[in-house]
């Protein structure tokens, strides 16, 4: 047959179609798994923490708000697309290729929308999904050059003549398996409240204890006592207040600061990723990370609110010109140039030195963002609210009691 991706034998085109279908595929389901993995670590081991770049960020995309549709992962969606441009090679009909072709325009709009949002609102973008867009859109281009229907007259006629028999199929497997992933979701996110919670407390207390750093940051989140002892719980957090992770941790602190009210002392210990000021690790994924250190430390009474403007604008804060705005309003540009603060902020980012190291690839135990040492014991990334807050009840409950007690008081 004349004008066709698959419909004219083994060509090919029609072999490239089907293997850029499969790395859609493969692509769409790595980033399922990695999104299940950065939001439901199931140690506490797997918490997620700024390792790589601050542009081809992964993390930054599983935490997005745009990651899931009603609980439905949108990778989950590509893998639909995918497997349907394989299956449209292997079982070529008209009827199937002209609805692909239409299907394969609609994701490549998607695509472009999506990586716009991801490059310009989001400032970041994950190498899996890059994986992704470049099969969907050399998919698309496949359509375009050999796809059915290219001859003809009008836009309408070439891409938008899909067969209503094969899109009902589609659509009815697309649902029944977008229940599926949605229940899934569902079990993981109440796993977290219950086995999974329970198994992160036994492993935090499994831990070995590491002593709190020789110079404690005098800058504090949460300040529940004058005395740094004198709270049950006691966080020393080594942050990057350019770190997407830390982002997300401060999301949760916000939250269980409230809910253990006067129980909680929370230490900001900076130790940002930027190689103009950090010799600790040999990490440059941060530019202008010790510029918006120096401007939280230079004026103490200022901290807090210059460490919350950064979160509540963070796209602005990696920009030069945002921080240059950010300094402006908080009248603290001197500390660019302050000597004073930048040893201070030396100073409390050389205490990660002082940490056996954590993994044959680094020196030092503080090697990423966030890291935090709650009680003397060391625990790396982020982690779900449900987790972090059963950790929290479970030392409430030990300091209180002398002991821990049943499972049920300390996980919802």
């Amino acid at each position: 047959m004349h004008g066709s991706l698959t419909l004219n034998g083994t060509t090919w085109p029609r072999l490239l179609s089907f293997v850029f279908g499969l790395g859609m595929v493969v692509a769409s389901w790595l980033t399922v798994d990695h999104f299940f993995a950065a939001n439901y670590p199931a140690t506490i081991w797997a918490g997620s923490f700024c390792d790589l770049s601050a542009f081809f960020n992964c993390d930054s995309s599983a935490f997005a708000t745009i990651s899931a549709v009603g609980g439905v992962p949108i990778g989950y969606f590509g893998a639909i697309v995918g497997a349907l441009i394989c299956l449209g090679a292997v079982f070529p009909s008209e009827g199937f290729e002209r609805s692909n072709k239409t299907i394969a325009l609609l994701n490549g709009v998607g695509v472009v929308a999506l990586l716009v949002y991801s490059v310009v609102i989001m400032g970041s973008l994950c190498l899996l999904c890059v994986g992704y867009y470049l099969c969907a859109l050399a998919s698309l281009v496949l359509f375009w050059r050999h796809g059915i229907d290219r001859a003809a007259p009008t836009f309408v006629e070439r891409w938008v003549r899909p067969s209503p028999k094969h899109l009902t199929a589609f659509a009815v497997v697309t649902l029944v398996g977008a229940q599926g992933m949605a229940l899934y979701h569902q079990v993981k996110r109440d796993a977290q409240s219950g086995g999974v919670a329970a198994r992160i407390v036994e492993q935090y207390f499994g831990l070995p204890e590491v002593p709190e750093p020789s110079f404690l940051s005098p800058y504090w989140t949460v300040r529940s006592t004058e005395r740094w002892e004198d709270a049950p719980i006691r966080v020393v957090e080594y942050g990057d207040l350019l770190c997407s992770d830390c982002l997300v941790l401060n999301q949760q602190m916000e939250r269980l600061k409230e809910e253990f009210a006067g129980k909680l002392n929370v230490a900001f210990q900076f130790f940002p990723l930027d190689g103009q000021c950090n010799d600790v690790v040999e990490k440059d994924i941060h530019p202008g990370a010790c510029d918006v250190s120096y401007m939280a430390a230079y004026d103490p009474e200022k901290f807090l609110a210059v460490h919350d403007a950064v979160w509540a604008d963070f796209r602005a804060a990696k920009t030069p010109e945002g921080r240059a705005e950010l300094a402006r309003r908080f009248e603290v540009e001197a500390a660019l140039t302050d000597s004073v603060t930048q040893a201070l902020v030396y100073r409390i980012l050389q205490t990660g030195r002082e940490y056996e190291k954590t993994s044959d690839r680094f020196a030092y135990g503080i090697r990423s963002t966030p890291t935090m040492i709650i009680n003397n014991r060391m625990i790396i990334g982020t982690y779900p609210y449900q987790q972090l807050r059963a950790i929290f009840q479970a030392i409430v409950d030990e300091a209180e009691r002398g002991e821990a007690r049943f499972i049920e008081n300390w996980i919802d």
